[in-house]
């Protein structure tokens, strides 16, 4: 069913370093950066910094150019949050520059060096004249975004709990059980806080999956974007168990619910501050707000049917979110409905090939299961606990909160007939 196993005897070595370290980084908040930088080894990892999600909400701006160049572009420039500065220049001709430069900064400025020479003594002088930091190049990606973050996220600071949007490949593949069935055993088996955020407001299901029927939900905090705090927030949950709760959605089509692409970004952060897990239930559309949303996710999981259409349209949205989250680990896959009788189906191993993913569960069709389940507002675990469909559910929420990884992908022998079906990879010859 599930093909999962611990990661720490068996590192993948296929997973970008950078990628790795910078999971644990909380979101930048709203500051602006600039860079100034005198070789291309230290300006390209700062560029790849800026296009981080967790940066989404800092403005970043890299110049090609030492201190002096700084100096010069302060003379009648405003200061901002935090400036980065590289120098090849030796220590002491560091420190007279830096003193020209503090006299054209303001004093609120946060001053980081990327310097050429590990001298300690050099560091106690930097740090005593009031530089947040000192760095040996080259420097990664992820070296830059650690001291982003610890110089603007505090340690004081609340953890920001972790968001996993759910969307399907097609509509009617059930994203939305193994959404509602991922949080609820979740919450269940680690005793732990999880909102579930039911973003289809026109159809959503979560209210009638978990038997609720409150008064109000999403759609309140979206349509009140002054209201939201999080005290707003907890009057419009819905407690479904001991440590779930529900934003849930109206279900009905008396308005028309078109948004602005950050229309949910406010209540998301808001949410992240109450629950250490969060279940975004993306409706299968493609708008502003919803690329924001799969964007900005912490972890995105795709379900989709062993079938050629659900195929086309997970390898779109997998490229899709590549090149939007480049340096997030690709989106985890999960295949539902799989072995339904007299339906043609492509295996699992074919549909994975193209897409470069290993599947984080396949789940078997069972109608009567899934069915009598949705029937009664119960998940699946509360049904039949030892069925394998709940050990498999079980498994995916060990690897998306943490505690389990998947095994390496393996390669697998192509399969071109259905690569040039759905016109997915290059024109052979």
């Amino acid at each position: 069913m599930t093909n999962l196993a611990y990661a720490e005897e068996h590192p993948d070595p296929t997973v970008d370093p950078d990628i790795a370290a910078i999971s644990q980084y909380r979101p930048i908040p709203r500051i602006s950066i600039q860079a100034f930088c005198e070789t291309e080894a230290v300006a390209h990892p700062i560029e790849r910094v800026a296009e981080d999600r967790r940066m989404a909400k800092a403005h970043v701006k890299v110049h090609m150019g030492g201190v002096e160049t700084a100096i010069e572009f302060y003379q009648s420039a405003p200061t901002p949050n935090l400036i980065i500065v590289e120098s090849k220049l030796e220590p002491r001709e560091l420190l007279d520059s830096l003193a020209k430069l503090a006299e054209v900064c303001d004093p609120t400025s946060k001053v980081v060096i990327i310097g050429h020479y590990n001298d300690v003594w050099l560091y106690r002088e930097l740090v005593r004249s009031g530089v947040s930091e000192y760095m040996v190049a080259p420097v990664s990606l992820a070296d830059i975004l650690g001291v982003v973050s610890t110089i603007f996220v505090g340690p004081e600071a609340e953890p920001l709990g972790k968001t996993v949007a759910f969307v399907g490949a097609k509509g009617g593949v059930g994203s939305s059980t193994i959404a509602h069935n991922l949080a609820w055993a979740t919450s269940t088996l680690f005793s732990s806080e999880v909102v579930v955020a039911d973003m289809d407001l026109a159809f959503g299901t979560a209210n009638i999956n978990f038997d609720q029927d409150p008064a109000q939900g999403i759609a309140e905090a979206v349509f009140s974007p002054e209201r939201i705090d999080e005290v707003y927030l907890d009057r419009l949950l819905a407690q479904c168990a001991e440590h779930l709760s529900l934003l849930a959605a109206p279900s009905t089509l008396d308005r028309v619910y078109d948004f602005d692409p950050d229309a949910f970004s406010q209540i998301i952060d808001t949410v992240q501050r109450s629950a250490p897990m969060i279940v975004l239930d993306v409706p299968h559309v493609w708008t502003g707000w919803t690329r924001s949303v799969l964007t900005q996710a912490d972890e995105i999981v795709i379900t989709a049917t062993p079938e050629l259409a659900n195929l086309r349209n997970t390898k779109n949205l997998v490229d899709t979110l590549k090149k939007l989250r480049p340096n997030d680990p690709a989106p985890k896959l999960v295949i539902n409905q799989a072995g339904m009788p007299k339906r043609p189906e492509i295996s699992a191993s074919e549909f994975c090939q193209p897409l470069d993913l290993e599947p984080l569960a396949v789940i078997p069709f069972d109608a009567a299961l899934f069915g009598n389940a949705a029937n009664n507002g119960r998940m699946i675990g509360e049904m039949d606990p030892k069925h394998p469909v709940v050990q498999s559910i079980s498994e995916m929420a060990h690897v998306l909160t943490g505690r389990m990884e998947m095994k390496p992908r393996r390669k697998r022998p192509g399969i071109s007939s259905l690569l040039e079906r759905l016109k997915l990879g290059k024109q052979s010859a």
